[in-house]
């Protein structure tokens, strides 16, 4: 091609990466970008909000293990995807943000007065990964192979690349080729050391009762089937991180699901030995710290993670291994099976049955409110109907307060690595965008999102996204008209003995906790979306029935029982993990 753009080549280098889909809002400040993408044959998904194009970037990045990428135009643009960046950084999912900014001379520094212009280079690289903005078109090669390979290297996160308009759209004097990947940067996982790999053998065979704890670099690794077979091999319990949550089916006799807090922390202060997969042990893991956790004298511990900054930061170990989970666990799972005749299986197999009767009766404990079947909805009802008619393929997206611990409890993972929230950051509205990502990735099965009315709130446009692309998403709707989780605790702290005497206050005792009323079922089907609108449970089932049947989105507004709704489980939980633990 003669005269290319900088955005020709960006498009071609994104092409030979096995780029697909890109996710975005078009505008004028790169069109030799987007219009390149056409040529390359790169599909672009438009959403309504740039927000949303980073959410659904992520989501599929994590669904399919590829890149996932997304744009935005300079000034406003670049301002409104800031907030999913920052979520999707602090989530460890691999996006590649490609952003416009205004021509050279006008930035770099910002020359006073410059229409729509801050420092995009800087204040994403205030919390990104990687983030740089390239000064003329022959560092642009240079600069787009640093940020692929960025990508690709370490822990997941966000990457920005950002270029001038006049780099963009101008004409180049020459075409600059797009190398193969391996060119400039790692395509085989990062390997591991045999010596290490015996190390941890030896700690996990030294031990009665290890626990195998798995945090999302599983699911970055694809690792799901050799976890599974360690966990056979050992016949040791499986724990997660809340993030890694599906990176191990909880049909496996293995698995300790985390709604199961208490048994949890049951598990993991038994062991007498751990292995930690792709996990920092942050705040929502109690830091590895006691009491949650045994003491670390007692525990010997291995943990592997690509980030080597991690390992030891927040709970000792005994062994640190830094190298990619799925390449680790092939091989320990090699040697494991060559000294199988070392293992001591007894103290397991005992305690294993001890933890399936624990988890019977909590999971009986956890059903008594499905035998309400009042109008309006509780909320139990809806994890449970989705899990009971959604095939067990689906991606399973939970978004919204106290929405999302409803729908978490009453969800069983059945296919591992179909989970997406935003168990680090907790960002409302962050589903709408994930959904549309997340059908994009699997566009044969049907994607369920349960969403609270504050969150579906934020972004409810992305509906007309679906529509226009003919995404299949099913949007579940709890709408209590309340900010939940914020009316609990806002209630226990003004009259705490009224609430747990009367399970709430009258409205005019709480402070402008309450929303309004909004009719998704009407504003989904003004956007041409299937919608319908639902207060008891029979209807619920029937309701989405229905919506799977439709070959693109519905909405299904469920009326829920508000103050059934605030007292969303394992609540106390969440409010002791953000004390600092009390063990030493």
């Amino acid at each position: 091609m003669s005269d290319p753009t900088g955005g020709d080549f960006l498009a071609r280098t994104l092409k030979a990466e096995g780029v697909d889909v890109v996710f975005g809002i078009i505008d004028g400040t790169y069109f030799g970008f987007y219009s390149a993408l056409k040529r390359e044959g790169i599909r672009l998904v438009t959403p309504r909000h740039e927000a949303s194009g980073a959410h659904a970037a992520a989501a599929y990045a994590r669904l399919t293990g590829r890149l996932g990428v997304c744009i935005a135009s300079n000034g406003p643009g670049v301002a409104n995807i800031l907030p999913g960046l920052v979520v999707e950084e602090a989530e460890g999912n691999r996006v590649l943000c490609i952003t416009s900014a205004r021509r050279t001379g006008a930035m770099y520094p910002l020359r006073t007065g410059t229409y729509q212009g801050f420092d995009q280079e800087a204040v994403i690289g205030a919390f990104a990964k990687w983030s740089r903005a390239v000064p003329s078109f022959d560092r642009l090669p240079e600069l787009a192979r640093a940020a692929l390979r960025a990508c690709w290297h370490g822990r997941p996160g966000v990457v920005h690349l950002d270029v001038p308009e006049n780099l963009m759209n101008g004409k180049a004097a020459a075409s600059p080729p797009a190398l193969a990947p391996s060119a400039y940067r790692r395509t085989a996982p990062q390997g591991i050391d045999p010596a290490q790999v015996e190390q941890a053998a030896d700690v996990l065979l030294r031990a009665e009762l290890p626990v195998i704890h798995a945090g999302s670099g599983v699911l970055h690794a694809g690792a799901f089937d050799a976890l599974q077979a360690l966990a056979e091999l050992l016949e040791a319990p499986v724990t997660t991180s809340w993030s890694a949550r599906g990176a191990i089916r909880e049909t496996s006799p293995f698995a300790i699901p985390m709604t199961h807090v208490k048994l949890n922390t049951i598990v993991r202060t038994d062991a007498d030995a751990a292995l930690i997969l792709g996990s920092r042990v942050g705040e929502t893991d109690w830091w590895g710290k006691p009491p949650y956790w045994r003491a670390p004298a007692g525990q010997p511990t291995v943990q592997v993670d690509l980030d080597d900054r991690v390992i030891g930061a927040n709970k000792p170990v005994t062994v640190g291994i830094n190298a990619d989970v799925g390449v680790f666990l092939s091989a320990l799972i090699a040697r494991l099976t060559e000294r199988r005749g070392e293992m001591r299986l007894a103290t397991r197999r005992e305690r294993l049955k001890k933890y399936h009767a624990l988890m019977g009766r909590y999971q009986a404990t956890l059903d008594k409110p499905l035998a309400n079947t009042a109008s309006p909805v509780h909320p139990a009802h809806v994890g449970t109907a989705c899990g009971r008619l959604f095939p067990a393929e689906s991606p399973f997206i939970a978004d919204g307060g106290n929405t999302a611990v409803w729908a978490m409890f009453y969800h069983r993972v059945q296919a591992p690595g179909r989970l997406l929230s935003t168990f680090k950051m907790g960002m409302l509205g962050a589903g709408m965008g994930q959904a549309l990502g997340a059908a994009v990735a699997s566009p044969d099965t049907p994607v369920c999102c349960i969403i609270g009315d504050g969150a579906a709130g934020m972004h409810p446009q992305e509906i007309e996204s679906a529509v226009r692309h003919k995404l299949r998403i099913v949007w579940l709707v709890l709408c209590d008209r309340q900010w939940g989780m914020v009316k609990i605790n806002q209630s226990f702290a003004l009259k705490p003995l009224k609430m747990l005497l009367r399970k709430r206050l009258a409205p005019e005792e709480n402070l402008w906790t309450d929303l309004g009323e909004m009719d998704f079922a009407r504003l989904a089907q003004a956007m041409g979306a299937h919608a319908e609108r639902v207060n008891d449970p029979e209807n619920l089932s029937h309701a989405i029935a229905r919506a799977l049947a439709v070959h693109g989105p519905s909405v299904i507004h469920v009326d829920v029982d508000p103050v059934a709704h605030m007292w969303a489980p394992g609540l106390v939980h969440f409010k002791a993990m953000h004390q600092e633990p009390k063990g030493k």
